[in-house]
């Protein structure tokens, strides 16, 4: 019997341990087996395998049976996920449903979450740019959170690799507050997008607009073809999963690059219930996992674990890893796991009309959109609120038509489409919120999920930083629109709730204290040094920018680390 447990210990022994397949961990598999490392990767959900389990990904509007929208029934029975703007009958089987995974809300948020290989990447909007010293520096310089332990510095040689991997379309536009980088060639912004820029660049020294930046093949590389990945195609159906690769998601590159080196173990539905700590050694050996599908339990063991199960999931993992040396949470010993968690405050928009360019139209597609970079508080403090805000704006010329007759004069009707006579224009503000105390996530051991583990109970909000900041976009980016001669303004404030944005970030923030924070400046918690943290939940702040690229660049950084210092004993 023991030589069976032996043999049973043996063949569920791993180098490194992957917690989730999303955009860090199918970083994390890449690094770590392209190191040589045997890796294991735990995914709670189901494989989703590139191109073959898309299924709607070629399918035409008339091949759905509602055409593309949710029924009642479905939308009645998630009314969390169906909130979400990727999710329709094209992309209903890559989200969670409502009743499948419960979480307790102390305050109202739509947690959005997909479980299966590859995660949200499938789902993501791509957007990618990258953070500046500004946003680094930020806590230190205007006294929230904790001093970040890294600088821009720190992650500038990591984000040039990642972006020559990954495929980054962008222009180096030279912005103070939004290093360039290493990109592919940029989408074209419309003539009314054009004006816009040229109009804001005339009446304005300190903003721009800008090509958006995002993770699409715009003009691949040999390292893309490699992938066997192809051009963007311009769909605009990326959330469906594109078989041509021409965005980039954990399924179509990171993780066939990992299993080309024969290292990786790709395990799914398994459900992480916590780390293993073993106090005679002072560090992590393992993780314990239920399967999804049986409930059994089981254990896989490694030198060095990676946690990316997406920022609020990696809190719950951190939690529930509790021991007679970590009675709250692994690594828990400043009291914060779990706490200053922050998100990007997507509540406001500003549209209005233009009456120029009606001889012009939009043609064709492209899955990008004009961009303004922050530009408020950046070299100094000179609004009533903390930090900034960034904005996407796009413009389009549209057709109507007229479907009053009928039979033979609404064929000819529908046949001869007339474009209105102005120009729609319209903006979305994402903001930086300031990570508190009072906004945390816990665990409600009240309440068990289907395999046993502590729902995750979630109290977030907005605060008056917010609503001021929200006042300020509306009179800026009206400020603007009126400079342009955009007419009809309208502003409007969702009063969404947290969530929807799905950049939830922090619970285990980086810092240079361990009495404050969790994580070191390699991402590995203070006091167990070969569990590193590298999704969201590592996040000492929020920036304006999407998070994403900044995921992928901490994680192959904090890779490279963890393999040097395996590989010299020390973890």
């Amino acid at each position: 019997m023991s030589n069976f447990n032996i043999d049973a210990i043996k063949n569920q022994t791993y180098d490194a341990i992957v917690i989730g397949s999303g955009i860090s961990g199918g970083w994390a598999a890449k690094e770590l087996t392209g190191k040589g490392l045997r890796t294991l990767v735990l995914e709670r959900g189901r494989e989703v395998k590139h191109v073959i389990d898309y299924p709607t990904t070629l399918m035409q509007p008339w091949e759905f049976e509602h055409h593309g929208r949710i029924n009642k029934e479905v939308k009645d029975a998630n009314p969390i996920v169906s909130k979400c703007y990727a999710f329709y009958e094209g992309t209903e089987q890559f989200f969670v449903k409502d009743a499948e995974h419960p979480y307790v809300q102390e305050k109202p948020f739509d947690w959005i979450r997909g479980y299966q290989t590859g995660g949200k990447s499938l789902l993501w909007a791509r957007q990618t740019q990258r953070w500046s010293e500004y946003d680094f520096q930020g806590p230190a310089r205007d006294g929230f959170a904790v001093d970040w332990p890294i600088r821009y510095a720190d992650l500038a040689p990591w984000y040039s690799y990642v972006e020559k991997f990954a495929g980054i379309s962008g222009n180096k536009d030279n912005v103070p507050s939004l290093p360039d980088g290493e990109f592919l060639a940029p989408h074209e912004l419309n003539c009314l997008e054009k004006y816009f820029k040229e109009q804001v660049a005339k009446n304005y020294k300190d903003r721009q607009i800008i090509t958006g930046r995002c993770a699409h093949l715009t003009s691949p590389k040999q390292v893309h073809y490699d992938q066997g990945r192809a051009q963007c195609q311009s769909r605009t159906i990326c959330e469906r999963g594109c078989p041509y690769g021409g965005y980039f998601s954990s399924n179509s590159s990171t993780l066939p690059w990992a299993a080309k080196t024969g290292k990786l173990t790709l395990r799914p539905h398994s459900v992480v219930h916590s780390i293993i700590y073993d106090e005679k050694k002072g560090k992590a050996t393992g993780v314990r996992v239920i399967d999804s599908n049986t409930k059994q339990m089981m254990e896989f063991y490694a030198r060095i674990i990676f946690v990316n199960a997406a920022a609020l999931n990696s809190n719950l993992v951190l939690l529930n890893s509790t021991s007679h040396r970590f009675p709250n949470g692994l690594g828990n010993d400043s009291g914060v796991l779990g706490k200053y968690v922050a998100f990007h405050n997507y509540t406001a928009t500003i549209d209005a009309e233009y009456e120029g360019f009606l001889g012009s139209t939009t043609d064709g597609r492209k899955p990008n959109s004009a961009y303004i970079p922050r530009f408020r508080n950046v070299e100094k403090q000179e609004t009533d609120f903390l930090r900034g805000y960034a904005a996407g704006f796009s413009a389009g010329h549209y057709q109507h038509d007229d479907r009053s007759g009928l039979g033979e004069d609404l064929k000819k009707a529908l046949l001869k489409p007339e474009y209105n006579n102005v120009w729609n224009v319209g903006s979305h503000m994402m903001g930086e919120t300031i990570p508190k105390e009072s906004n945390y996530v816990a665990l409600d051991s009240s309440k068990l999920d289907p395999w046993g583990i502590p729902q995750l109970k979630i109290s977030v909000d907005y605060d008056d930083n917010d609503r001021k900041m929200v006042k300020d976009f509306f009179e800026q980016l009206t400020e603007m629109y009126t400079k342009a001669g955009f007419k009809n303004i309208r502003t409007n404030d969702s009063h969404r709730t947290p969530g929807l944005d799905i950049h939830e970030m922090g619970g285990a923030r980086m810092g240079k204290d361990p009495k404050t924070s969790v994580l070191n400046k390699w991402n590995a918690i203070h006091s167990c040094k070969n569990v590193f943290v590298t999704d969201g939940a590592a996040m000492t702040s929020t920036s304006t920018q999407n998070p994403s690229l900044t995921y992928m660049a901490m994680t192959a950084r904090s890779a490279d680390y963890a393999v040097k210092e395996m590989r010299k004993g020390n973890l």
